[in-house]
């Protein structure tokens, strides 16, 4: 990947007939575009044609379009000026510095490019990823601060471990400026070696080398088909449905995957780790008439034999359902007082129960969930029941 390379300014030349031909200069500056550290000092001179009947004296300097103090110039002859800039800071542009000699009249007579910045640092973070076992792609990040303010060039390079020939990765991404894809001629079962080598013309600098096997860094799209949906009238619970991702259904691979889930009015997520390897999944311990929003994602466990999992895919888009309100809120009825003393005692087990069921509830495991069913039946049946009492005490 190639910084991007600007227009430096070219030596002019005279086009006046029969003062100078053509190919000769009007004036030229030395050095021509030189490549220097930060910090460093330059001193430029700008060479005018003596055919020309200009005295160096009469010249001054620009750095990207502001004149130079006189202070910094030196009439070296009567045909050269210099100029001297201490401790000169980073390139403002990746095209360089445009250094310009004019003539008393403002005209420009000759113009360089400084080039000011830093050698590469030692890349970092060097990660990869394959999409379906189809490619391998790999991002890093550059060392240090990140930016050498002057064109750099990163080269992704690879190899079979013991008996390959280095190669370098061609298919760099325009979206993600540190990224680049190795898209054809990929081995299974084999390790790769993998490294980033920096480079410009201050110097250049390598990453350390991975090791990786594409089986153990295989990731997935997305699952589809998400649906998020009530339990009848449940009023805390959801059931979450989703579809393995298409482009693995015809590998010998087993999928995990993670559920979270946020109320509509928060940006907090809860993350379900014990889904395991079933496309559903029941959400309980909710609360009555809230809208949340749901994602799911899924990493390759196993693929071909591999016995590391692989990468979790992106999250799912989100998918929002509401729990049922509360019948009890919304009728807004209470026990009796005497009703109320009596099942005292029974309420506080219900309640301790209920506690208990909630907490192994969490998560998808079916035992838990058929426990929990079974106390919401017996808690709706009480409740109709205590409801038929009540009525009666009152007719």
């Amino acid at each position: 990947m190639k910084g991007a390379s600007g227009f430096c300014w070219l030596v002019l030349t005279l086009h006046t007939p029969g003062v100078l031909s053509l190919s000769t200069h009007v004036a030229v500056i030395y050095p021509q575009d030189p490549v220097l550290r930060m910090g460093s000092n330059l001193t430029a001179s700008c060479w005018v044609h003596p055919d020309l009947g200009i005295h160096a004296s009469s010249l001054f300097w620009t750095l990207n379009g502001q004149q130079l103090p006189s202070s910094l110039y030196r009439v070296l002859s009567p045909t050269n000026l210099s100029v001297t800039l201490a401790s000169l800071s980073a390139s403002k542009q990746k095209s360089g510095d445009n250094l310009v000699c004019h003539n008393h009249k403002g005209h420009i007579l000759a113009g360089s490019c400084l080039y000011v910045g830093m050698p590469p640092e030692k890349p970092v973070n060097l990660t990869c990823w394959s999409r379906n076992t189809k490619d391998l792609t790999c991002s890093w990040a550059p060392g240090g601060k990140g930016e050498t303010n002057i064109s750099t060039q990163y080269t992704l390079k690879y190899k079979l471990r013991w008996y390959g020939k280095e190669k370098e990765c061609e298919d760099y991404t325009h979206t993600q400026p540190y990224s680049c894809s190795i898209t054809r001629d990929l081995h299974l079962f084999t390790p790769y070696e993998i490294w980033v080598e920096a480079s410009n013309q201050l110097g250049r600098a390598t990453s350390d080398v991975i090791t990786l096997d594409i089986l153990d860094v295989v990731t997935t799209d997305p699952p589809s088909g998400v649906t998020v949906s009530r339990v009848g009238q449940l009023e805390d619970q959801l059931s979450v449905r989703w579809e393995a991702p298409p482009a693995l259904k015809d590998f010998l691979f087993q999928a995990k995957y993670q559920i979270r889930y946020r109320l509509e009015d928060s940006q907090d997520w809860k993350v379900m780790d014990d889904v395991g390897n079933q496309t559903s999944c029941r959400l309980a311990g909710l609360r009555p008439g809230t809208v949340y929003f749901v994602q799911v994602r899924c990493n390759p466990v196993g693929i071909y034999g591999s016995r590391k999992a692989g990468i979790w895919s992106e999250w799912s888009h989100p998918t929002a359902a509401s729990t049922p309100h509360s019948e009890r809120l919304m009728s807004g009825s209470c026990d009796s007082k005497s009703s109320g003393d009596s099942n005292s005692t029974l309420r506080r087990e219900l309640k301790q129960f209920f506690g208990w069921v909630r907490k192994h509830a969490y998560g998808c495991s079916s035992m838990s969930m058929k426990l929990y069913d079974q106390w919401r039946v017996l808690m709706q049946k009480s409740h109709k029941a205590r409801n038929q009492v009540l009525q009666g005490d009152k007719s």
